[in-house]
């Protein structure tokens, strides 16, 4: 499969003819497509996993797939990542330290197949590397009602793949007053949160500090990955699943779902929800 890279689009989709049918009438007309292509994590040479996934902010995905999956316990431990552009898609060739998980790679750890754009474990060969359970996470703060509305709205203009081809997920991380400091996007839910995780790890924001907000249902590994990260609140625009909602109880992490204009349900953690004013 070749990579086409459209230069007078944005990173992140392309532009093709399409032909549209609309009131009656067919025109010509070009449309903005969501790119998606193999992205495969390569550790000390030893591939791990070949993800489905949006070509773009691959550096905030490298270090938060790597953290998200256990590859790495630090951000130290990741020394380098390359970008190798293949035919067949992307190579993220990571260096990673003699001490991190990830340096050698044990045969019965790998991945065996693909990673979907829709699936965060597919590939995983052992039913113990499917459920993580991690350690609680901190008390974090708590947030208003007032705050999650304020970073739902912002959000729905903050997403530009999504506007302009409305095939993307994003996730999105706000402060305590709901003001949104960080958004990322992919075809894949997981991906564009790994890429939060990223991103967020990079910027230095404290994962107790505020709320990750996500475009997609709550699953478990959407969980999983909050929780590892050390994230407290995490709200989806679409429903979580009843393992989410077992995995974030026990992980002490406050689970929202179909986050919605002037409602929500949530589902565990309630207390860090507040209709007052924001606490530190």
């Amino acid at each position: 499969m070749s990579v086409a890279r459209d230069h007078a689009a944005p990173p992140g989709y392309v532009s093709r003819e399409v032909e549209r049918w609309q009131h009656g009438q067919v025109t010509q007309a070009e449309d903005c497509i969501a790119e998606e292509v193999p992205v495969a994590m390569v550790y000390n040479g030893a591939s791990f996993a070949v993800m489905m996934a949006t070509p773009h902010d691959l550096d905030d995905f490298a270090l938060g797939f790597s953290l998200s999956e256990g590859l790495i316990s630090e951000p130290s431990q990741l020394l380098q990542v390359e970008r190798h552009a293949l035919l067949e898609g992307v190579e993220l060739a990571m260096r990673v330290t003699d001490n991190a998980p990830g340096a050698k790679l044990a045969e019965q750890a790998e991945r065996l197949l693909p990673g979907r754009s829709g699936c965060g474990i597919c590939g995983t060969r052992d039913l113990e590397n499917v459920i993580r359970h991690h350690h609680p996470v901190g008390a974090g703060n708590t947030i208003t009602r007032a705050a999650l509305e304020r970073a739902r709205h912002q959000l729905q203009s903050r997403q530009p793949m999504n506007l302009a081809t409305g095939a993307v997920h994003a996730a999105a991380w706000a402060d305590c007053e709901g003001e949104i400091l960080l958004v990322r996007e992919d075809v894949g839910r997981h991906n564009a949160l790994d890429k939060l995780i990223g991103a967020m790890t990079r910027a230095g924001h404290d994962p107790q500090d505020g709320l990750a907000l996500v475009t997609s249902r709550a699953s478990y590994e959407m969980v999983t990955k909050a929780a590892g990260a050390g994230m407290t609140i995490l709200a989806a625009i679409s429903a979580p699943t009843a393992l989410a909602i077992e995995l974030a109880r026990s992980a002490g992490l406050t689970l929202i779902g179909f986050t919605r204009p002037d409602s929500h349900n949530i589902y565990t953690h309630p207390e860090r929800l507040q209709a007052g004013a924001a606490q530190g």
